[in-house]
């Protein structure tokens, strides 16, 4: 791979040139070039001749034939654009080479197995189109309750009453089981002691479905209370009251929800909420079988997406050590399902250069809670710890709840203080946070897949 000879001046992204033979890429003289030269560029990344390093190809722009094309390389945190023609090694975003300096140019040795945050974003991006709302997908999951099901379409034309039935016994005690473990909204956190409380949110978060597999594989019981195993659990009692197998289910297209096909990568996403249950017609079991797996892939998408956020590298802000997206569902005393969305984000300042910078920094944690409280509205909480040090801001969409909040800020303020916290900041404000999204970086994931 070759970079652009020439006369000038930074930036450090090279002008594509003429592919050559495979295996390189190469550059043409800069007739009329604002990028400094081939030379110039390498001796910025301290590479010698023929020493070797580790290359990300950042970006493919304007794929050719025969497997070339313009390629941006990022390298030892430079980037690069070059014209390369590199035979039969195919090269895709977020695919990492190995390069060496041959002269002025970059010689492709290799292509590395691809990396395992490569195939967690594939795995990503084939759910993202597939999720379906926890708390809406729960409220029709308890209307079967009561309602039941409807029979599948048939040649027959009985009355829609005549065509209900219960659930089975086997399926209804797998519901009632998943009910039974998420918090009612009286209860949740409505302890004497703190540690008590502490206790239920920790309870709460470790069954979220989150970390499924993980606790799976601890401890090897398949009765494992949690979410996500739960849902798998009425997967597999409905197929095998139906006869069916696992792979009945891989045949299935879960159902979506529209806000999560508009925006799937939004987190928090304000939803609609979810119907008043027996307001809908009740589900067929083929139906209530592709809810589940929507459902299923909402939860299996928070999980790709926190893995994705705690890999990747940007130079653009500071990037957290880990990240952790959570949908924690919860009823009401009326056995309606709500849900709160978590983001927990965990920092280490790395503050300072050379040899003043510290090798293990101060650690900082930041959470934000957004959740609909019906009567009060929509409420975000954005909270960061660091050392004895919080800041807390609420937002909220009511102008009631607003000033209810500002009226308890104070008494909020004295229990921080209590536990021996120093309150740098602790605000109320109208409406929602500016930049309350979050997005993949755009390398890693292509969302139209």
């Amino acid at each position: 791979m070759k970079l652009p000879n020439g006369n000038p001046t930074p930036p450090l992204t090279a002008e594509p040139a003429k592919p050559t033979s495979a295996g390189s890429a190469k550059t043409a003289e800069a007739a009329v070039s604002p990028a400094i030269s081939a030379r110039q560029q390498l001796d910025q990344l301290q590479l010698a001749n023929r020493e070797t390093a580790l290359a990300r190809v950042a970006e493919v722009l304007n794929r050719q034939q025969q497997s070339g094309g313009q390629l941006v390389l990022e390298v030892r945190g430079r980037t690069m654009a070059v014209q390369a023609a590199v035979g039969d090694t195919a090269l895709e975003t977020g695919d990492w080479v190995k390069v060496m300096r041959a002269g002025n140019e970059l010689q492709l040795m290799g292509k590395l197995a691809p990396a395992q945050e490569a195939g967690i974003a594939r795995a990503l991006a084939q759910r993202l189109p597939w999720q379906q709302s926890i708390d809406a997908g729960l409220a029709k999951v308890l209307s079967s309750l009561v309602q039941g099901v409807r029979a599948e379409p048939s040649g027959s034309s009985l009355p829609s009453s005549l065509s209900q039935q219960p659930l089975p016994a086997p399926v209804r005690q797998a519901i009632e089981q998943l009910v039974n473990r998420l918090p009612v909204s009286t209860h949740l956190g409505n302890s004497s002691q703190t540690s008590d409380a502490g206790q239920q949110i920790r309870q709460w978060v470790a069954e979220s479905g989150l970390f499924a597999e993980s606790r799976l594989a601890q401890t090897r019981d398949p009765a494992l209370p949690d979410l996500k195993l739960a849902v798998a659990r009425i997967i597999t009692t409905l197929l095998e009251h139906q006869g069916g197998g696992p792979e009945q289910f891989n045949r299935l297209t879960p159902l979506s929800t529209p806000e999560l096909v508009q925006s799937p990568l939004q987190f928090p996403n304000a939803l609609a909420p979810p119907a008043p249950q027996g307001s809908a017609e009740p589900v067929t079991v083929g139906q209530m079988l592709r809810l589940l797996a929507g459902m299923l892939n909402r939860i299996t998408v928070n999980q790709l997406h926190s893995q994705v956020l705690s890999t990747r590298t940007t130079a653009d802000a500071p990037t957290p050590v880990s990240t952790l997206l959570l949908e924690l569902p919860w009823v009401t005393p009326q056995n309606e399902p709500r849900m709160a969305q978590v983001r927990i984000e965990q920092y280490q300042d790395e503050a300072g250069s050379g040899e003043k910078k510290q090798a293990a920094g101060v650690m900082e944690w930041r959470l934000s809670l957004a959740m609909d409280l019906d009567a009060a509205g929509p409420l975000h909480f954005d909270v960061a710890l660091r050392q004895e040090q919080v800041t807390a801001r609420v937002w909220a969409e009511k102008q009631s709840t607003l000033q209810q909040v500002q009226h308890t800020l104070p008494s909020l303020r004295q229990s921080l203080s209590d536990l021996g916290l120093e309150v740098k900041e602790l605000d109320c404000r109208r409406g929602n946070p500016r930049g309350a999204t979050t997005r993949l970086e755009h390398r890693l994931v292509d969302t139209r897949a």
